[in-house]
């Protein structure tokens, strides 16, 4: 297709040997309890898995479904379900902790406990989606919040962290030295980190904001039967893809689908891992218009999970970017029109030049009998940028 040139992607094996990982680093009991939550909040509704029949014709696949999360609790993004709820969970233990007494989730959520959340100032680093989940999710449980952010977050993202209420800090350096920053201040100043990356004796709060991902993939395994025999998940710091690569284990074992994880070129963290067959950083020299996935360093958290179940990791061009953007806009005929942002492109981006390049389809087993299931990981988050790649915004599905 035009705008997806053959050849335009990296690829490297992984190594899936399976083992108790899904199981262990994120339990089903965590799946449940997080989904119990969630889908009590006001506003919850599952979000859109839609059929693009036209576009699996037209590039020879069986199917594609595209889960569409850009009207997740109407913050624009999957990790509506990440950060907010992890906030919860980190809140109910301080509470707990404090009072001596058991607090249930749904108190902190109704706002029960404000007086005692208003003492515990919540933090984190974010390129925007995340930090808009826990400003929002700090906002309904009266906690203070602190954002950071690095110097190429759009001013539009930090302007809706700060509609929530969140003090925004940004700093001169990248997302990995906001992440340290975020961590650093935090230790002095007595505050908490509400982080989608784990480290060293820090695991607790990346554990619920990975719990929490996996009411989207819950969604997806009510809705598809049979499973999808290709999976195309977004990369970063790889929790989300640990989190849905786990949940779909659970829940099809053996018969769930191929899981391919997909990265800008330009932040190739997860790759360069499953390259030297450990958790392995990598500089930011510059920043890929993926926002969301410009991350350097591996959370050691999802690392397991992906090295022991992923077959196969991609990284794409930006230049790939913009044209799927485009074909989400303004559709084949007879596919409806998507609304999604940069990162949302990345799924369909890779699939598209994957085919585009007959050895490398065959490589990954994508062929006429594939059902292939893309993420859209987020909507238009930032309209400006939104308009620049794809056109105006008001034009999109005319």
């Amino acid at each position: 297709m035009d705008g997806f040139p053959p050849g335009a992607m990296a690829h490297s094996a992984g190594n899936p040997v399976g083992g108790d990982a899904v199981q262990s680093v994120l339990t089903p009991q965590d799946f449940a309890t997080a989904w119990d939550e969630i889908t009590g909040w006001p506003g919850y509704a599952p979000t859109p898995l839609v059929a693009l029949p036209a576009l699996a014709k037209r590039i020879g696949v069986g199917s594609i479904h595209y889960k569409d999360e850009g009207l997740r609790f109407g913050l624009g993004s999957f990790k509506a379900l990440g950060g907010a709820y992890a906030a919860a969970r980190l809140l109910q233990r301080q509470i707990e902790a404090h009072s001596g007494t058991h607090v249930a989730l749904a108190e902190i959520g109704a706002g029960a406990h404000a007086k005692a959340c208003a003492n515990v100032t919540l933090v984190s680093a974010t390129d925007g989606n995340h930090g808009r989940s826990l400003a929002w999710g700090c906002q309904r449980f009266g906690a203070p919040c602190r954002i950071y952010i690095h110097a190429e977050v759009s001013e539009g993202r930090a302007e809706a962290m700060r509609a929530f209420g969140a003090e925004v800090v940004r700093i001169e350096g990248d997302y990995d030295a906001s992440v340290a920053l975020a961590r650093d201040e935090a230790a002095a100043q007595g505050w908490f980190v509400v982080s989608d990356t784990s480290w060293p004796g820090y695991s607790e709060p990346p554990r619920d904001v990975m719990a929490g991902y996996g009411v989207m993939a819950r969604e997806v395994c009510a809705a598809l039967d049979p499973a999808p025999t290709h999976v195309l998940l977004q990369g970063g710091v790889g929790g989300f893809a640990a989190a849905v690569t786990a949940a779909f284990r659970q829940h099809w074992a053996g018969e769930g689908p191929r899981i391919l994880v997909v990265e800008p070129e330009l932040a190739p963290c997860l790759f360069a891992s499953a390259k030297a067959g450990a958790p392995t950083t990598v500089s930011i020299e510059h920043e890929t218009i993926m926002a969301g996935l410009s991350c350097g360093e591996p959370s050691p958290l999802a690392w397991p999970i992906l090295a022991a179940e992923v077959s196969d990791f991609l990284t794409i061009p930006d230049s790939l970017v913009p044209p799927a953007m485009r074909l989400l806009a303004r559709p084949l005929e007879g596919d409806p029109p998507i609304e999604g942002g940069e990162c949302s492109a990345a799924g369909l981006a890779a699939l598209i030049a994957a085919i585009g390049d007959g050895e490398r389809a065959a490589l990954l087993g994508l062929d006429a009998r594939s059902r292939v299931l893309l993420f859209g990981t987020e909507g238009i988050t930032d309209p400006e940028i939104y308009a620049k790649l794809v056109g105006d915004v008001g034009d999109v599905g005319a």
